[in-house]
């Protein structure tokens, strides 16, 4: 039998099914997280063989035990996963540490730094943004003297939209290298017109794809954090010929192996004089786990498949036991901001999209800031109808 340590089992609150379709195919399922075992669902109580409590997930002496304690009572650990960013880099640590199949740390440079991507992008054949790491303001000046304002500065190796804005004008620029920043390494590049679009696929062990989709995020996650707006995006019915071309062409540059990925593109939305016409794919970064939040289940309800089942055969046997059957849909995920005064209230929208809407759910702090307080999501055969969907629901007084 198969032993697989899963960290965090139970955040976010759908990846417990992960685990719970890894025990359907026969694997011993081991849980290390700081949550207190009463507080696990019944279900992933009911799937773990034994679940690792420590105080802290970020103290590595803590995981380190919890993962030596299961490896000293069941022997050989088959793999181990979070499927989450923010412990990408540990969970690396743990396999290398505990000879473990799988990315170790010498492989997270070239995907955890964004400066680093660059190379495989390349080596790809994606052009990316001119950028450079961020040192003095004399080197920022010189920068920005080659591709202007406005620039955008992030976390070389971050997650998300954390710690990154849009700077421009010189005043903010000095206000920038003005500021405490903790010894934060910032990778800054030209500023892209553009939408994000993404490859999401399930890779096999010979770097094959088992499962492919796709999303496209009208808004930029930067602005929906930093300026607090809608957080609207959909996974697409059908995913785009040259967003599968060049997702299939980074799993390659990158190397990537038994992973659920998801890798993020710009699509130019006018013509730039150095980056191409409009329409134009670039390289904008990779994330070797899968989308967050509830991505997942929007994938499951856009291609009528099951991404924890086809994650857990990936895992399991290193094929899809059960292939989509071919039916998909657009599924929407609109992310309202009770801060915001809506022309339409709850009861409204429930009621006009009573066929459509297949989840409404009041997020914690933890995944408001990125995704909204109130999000709903939606299924739509069409395009119009879900355009529809989104002016309706997003709609201001």
């Amino acid at each position: 039998m198969k032993s697989f340590i899963f960290v965090s089992p139970n955040f976010p609150e759908n990846y417990e099914n992960f685990c719970i379709r890894l025990k359907e195919n026969g694997v011993r399922v081991l849980g290390i997280g700081d949550a207190p075992y009463d507080s696990l669902t019944e279900s992933l109580r009911g799937t773990l063989t034994e679940y690792y409590r420590v105080d802290s997930m970020e103290n590595y002496d803590d995981m380190y035990r919890a993962a030596a304690f299961f490896c000293f009572k069941y022997g050989r650990i088959d793999g181990l996963e979070s499927n989450n960013e923010y412990w990408l880099e540990q969970d690396a640590r743990l396999r290398t540490d505990f000879n473990i199949p799988g990315l170790k740390t010498e492989d997270m440079a070239h995907v955890k730094r964004k400066s680093m991507m660059k190379e495989c992008y390349e080596k790809a054949g994606i052009r990316t943004a001119r950028w450079h790491l961020v040192s003095s303001l004399e080197e920022s000046l010189r920068f920005i003297k080659e591709v202007g304002y406005p620039v955008v500065v992030k976390p070389d190796n971050g997650v998300g939209a954390v710690s990154t804005w849009k700077i421009s004008s010189q005043q903010e620029l000095e206000a920038f290298h003005e500021a405490d920043h903790g010894g934060t390494l910032f990778i800054m590049e030209e500023f892209v017109p553009a939408e994000v679009y993404s490859y999401d696929a399930i890779i096999d062990s010979q770097g094959s794809p088992l499962l492919e989709t796709g999303n496209h995020t009208p808004v930029s996650i930067m602005d929906i954090v930093n300026e607090q707006k809608d957080a609207v995006f959909y996974i697409e019915k059908q995913i785009a010929d040259d967003v599968r071309a060049a997702g299939r062409a980074c799993v390659k540059s990158f190397g990537i192996r038994s992973r659920f990925i998801h890798l993020e593109f710009f699509r130019l939305t006018r013509d730039h004089p150095y980056l191409g016409k409009k329409g134009t794919l670039l390289g904008l970064e990779v994330n070797l786990r899968p989308s967050g939040g509830f991505t997942p289940d929007m994938i499951n309800i856009a291609c009528h498949t099951d991404v924890y089942k086809a994650w857990a055969d990936m895992v399991t046997f290193d094929r899809l036991t059960v292939p989509p059957d071919g039916e998909a849909y657009y599924c929407m995920s609109a992310g309202l901001r009770t801060s915001n005064k809506y022309l339409h209230d709850g009861r409204e929208v429930e009621t006009k999209f009573a066929d459509q809407i297949v989840m409404v759910r009041h997020l914690p702090p933890v995944l408001a800031e990125g995704m909204g307080d109130l999000l709903y999501l939606a299924r739509f055969d069409s395009m119009e109808e879900m355009k529809e969907f989104m002016h309706y629901v997003c709609a201001r007084r």
